[in-house]
């Protein structure tokens, strides 16, 4: 094959590997299992890698994990995987048994006897139960672990599928309960009922036991949109309908319903809007000047919400950012709303309560170190709460508290995975290229020598809003920390550390900076005499996949070894693939050429070249990911192969975006992860 010019007119046809995005494609399919056979053979063949693949998924199948829940009537419901549970079971218990060390669980629906009774590979996908009876649930479950699911209704009292219940085909569908007998429906209704970037356009209203193509039509988005959703939401005894318009990634119209008609929630584009009680909650992304007063981006601001709707202004500043302060979540319970806060990539909580008119804030007790997430039980019910804790090398833990009080009890602990002995979590910061400080967190030895030959990860995202946040992980322990490797986070531009500025600071024009941050905390690393460039290493995957690549191709004498997971690669073909077109928003659009101009220069497909010397690189992703479409990889490998680079390659066939559909699958990708990185660096 020849190869394209990099910019030549930027025509996509000039590609070579086009071919490639066939994703199911008997050729295509082909090309996969010979590159796959080539790298696995050597992976396999690692010292340790079987020992550690059987490690790892005694991590994953081990029944001391914590089992998350959610309470819905009576019952807490949890999903859970182990080894005599691959493809997992859907459960239930109460609390009084949950409080035991060994909760007595009554199995809802088991997984792994409905795929062998129906002969087909089920993923689960998750679950919608119909309040208030919380009776019958809608199911959605995946064939392969792709975002497109079925939708089944689901008999909680029988435990059995209800045969002329509800039921949609899998496709990206998304549905929410009206009433026990009506949904909101938004699916693939056929030919232009979808958005570019493959999600529903569509809303309609679906009545019990008629059939879907008589459901009536209540709302009507664009094709350039990214989706159309309708959602019920139940608070404190009001149930408030209302259809959520995505323009783009980040900006939306609200609609409300009142009586049968739909009316615009006025907002700013880019704002989002909860409801807390009587309240309107806005959370801003960019400043907002409204009657006279300027809010800042990244405040929660509240206000009535009968009143807002008749044209009110009036609000109460429930949350204010500072410089390296921001608004991670909101949760609620019966009488108090919860802020989880982040202060310099630290956590606190805090819980709202409105007396007399005025919101009174008190402090939710939470370790000073670890990361933190407090999160309403039932708000209908108590002011009860869950807070997860956890940090880098601390096993995470459960607690149960009552807002308001003292009341904390410890429920479930994580045991210790990996011998964090002699380990410590410490926090530095690097100078990007435009003077802007970037925090990083490192784990590593008490004791470590600084000459430059410790084995290092570097891990990130940068991108999306997304927040890294310290947390135990139990692979990295195992597979990196004990091996002795020293393990670095870096909370880049992009994402959410420090709220939606520090996101808007690396979008669009700006994308570059998130990849000088990266850069700039690999050359901290270097010049601190932590590690240097024959045992640097960095991870991603997705977004993060896009980030390692582009580091690689921009400076790729920093680096011994890459891992890049389910990435974005081809930026010229971005938004033509799958649900890239919904991505516009956080990268622009390619097909303009004033943002093709900015895109080109950091996309790693068309950036990579013959005769330079990269380091040596593993791409994997999942032949089921319908969100990012496994071409990025398969073309950048194909192109890097052809030009002769030392570069390896694995193609799960099941997956999704998560890349594996069970947990032997996610052993075994995660076991060839740090295999290689193990073998590169550690020389």
């Amino acid at each position: 094959m020849s190869q394209s010019p990099i910019f030549a007119g930027a025509q996509p046809d000039g590609d070579p590997y086009l071919w490639l995005e066939d994703i199911g494609g008997d050729q295509a399919l082909a090309w996969v299992r010979e590159q796959n056979r080539a790298s696995v053979a050597e992976l396999e063949s690692y010292a340790g890698f079987d020992t550690l693949r059987q490690r790892l998924l005694s991590i994953f199948e081990s029944r001391e994990r914590i089992p998350n829940i959610s309470k819905h009537g009576d019952h807490y419901y949890n999903f859970w995987r182990d080894e005599r549970h691959m493809r997992g079971v859907w459960r239930r218990t109460t609390l009084e048994e949950y409080r035991k060390s060994e909760p007595s669980w009554e199995t809802v629906l088991d997984l792994d006897q409905l795929a062998a009774v129906e002969k087909e590979n089920w993923v689960w996908k998750g679950v919608d139960i119909v309040r208030p009876t919380h009776d019958r649930a809608l199911i959605f479950l995946s064939r392969g672990g792709a975002d497109a699911a079925a939708t089944r209704e689901f008999e909680l009292n029988a435990k059995r599928f209800v045969a002329d219940g509800f039921q949609l085909p899998e496709a990206k569908s998304r549905v929410a309960w009206r009433n026990r007998d009506s949904l909101y429906v938004g699916t693939d209704f056929g030919m232009g009922s979808l958005t570019d970037s493959g999600y529903p356009r569509v809303v309609k209203e679906w009545q019990r036991g008629t059939a879907l193509s008589a459901a009536k039509t209540v709302f009507e988005g664009k094709p350039e949109d990214v989706s159309v959703t309708a959602s019920v939401v139940h608070d404190h005894g009001r149930v408030r309908e209302f259809i959520f318009r995505g323009l783009t990634f980040f900006t939306s119209e609200l609609w409300f319903r009142r009586g049968g008609e739909w009316i615009q929630i006025d907002k700013p584009a880019d704002a989002r809007v909860e409801t807390f009680k009587e309240e309107i909650l806005i959370r801003l992304r960019s400043d907002w000047t409204v009657g006279g007063t300027t809010y800042r981006a990244g405040s929660l601001l509240a206000g009535n919400f009968d009143a807002y709707l008749r044209g009110a202004r009036e609000f109460t500043v429930l949350f204010e950012p500072g410089e390296r302060r921001a608004l991670a979540s909101t949760s609620a319970t019966k009488k108090f709303l919860i802020l989880n806060e982040l202060e310099n990539v630290r956590s606190r909580a805090y819980a709202l309560k409105s007396e007399g008119g005025q919101w009174v804030r008190t402090t939710i007790e939470t370790p000073t170190l670890a990361s933190v997430r407090v999160r309403g039980v039932d708000p209908d019910e108590s002011d009860d709460y869950l807070m997860t804790v956890t940090d880098y090398l601390s096993p995470s833990s459960l607690w149960w508290g009552v807002v308001g009080t003292n009341q904390q009890e410890k429920l479930k602990s994580l045991p210790e995975f990996f011998s964090a002995d002699g380990l410590a979590i410490s926090q530095h910061e690097a100078i990007s290229k435009d003077g802007t400080k970037v925090p990083y967190f490192q784990i590593a030895k008490r004791d470590l020598s600084l000459n430059g030959k410790n084995p290092t990860l570097l891990y990130g995202y940068g991108g999306f809003g997304v927040s890294l946040m310290p947390a135990y992980s139990a692979v990295t322990g195992v597979a990196w920390l004990e091996a002795g490797g020293v393990y670095v986070v870096a909370n880049l531009r992009g994402g959410g550390e420090f709220g939606p500025t520090w996101h808007y600071a690396a979008r669009k024009e700006n994308r570059q900076r998130a990849y000088d941050d990266f850069i700039a905390v690999a050359e901290n690393l270097i010049a601190r005499k932590l590690t240097s460039p024959n045992h640097l290493g960095i991870q991603g995957g997705s977004n993060g996949g896009l980030l390692v690549a582009a580091a690689l191709t921009q400076r790729p004498e920093l680096f011994k070894a890459v891992v890049c997971q389910v990435p974005l690669l081809d930026m010229r073909r971005f938004n033509r693939m799958l649900a890239g077109a919904s991505w516009m928003d956080e990268y622009g659009d390619p097909d303009q050429p004033e943002e093709w101009d900015y895109i080109r220069k950091y996309s790693p497909y068309h950036n990579v070249v013959a005769g330079k010397k990269y380091p040596r690189i593993l791409f994997t992703t999942s032949t089921r990911d319908d969100r990012v479409h496994p071409a990025h990889a398969r073309k950048m490998f194909a192109r890097m192969k052809e030009q002769g680079h030392d570069v390896l390659y694995y193609e799960n066939i099941e997956g999704g975006h998560g890349g594996a559909a069970d947990n032997k699958q996610l052993a075994f990708m995660s076991a060839l992860a740090y295999s290689f990185l193990v073998k590169e660096l550690f020389q």
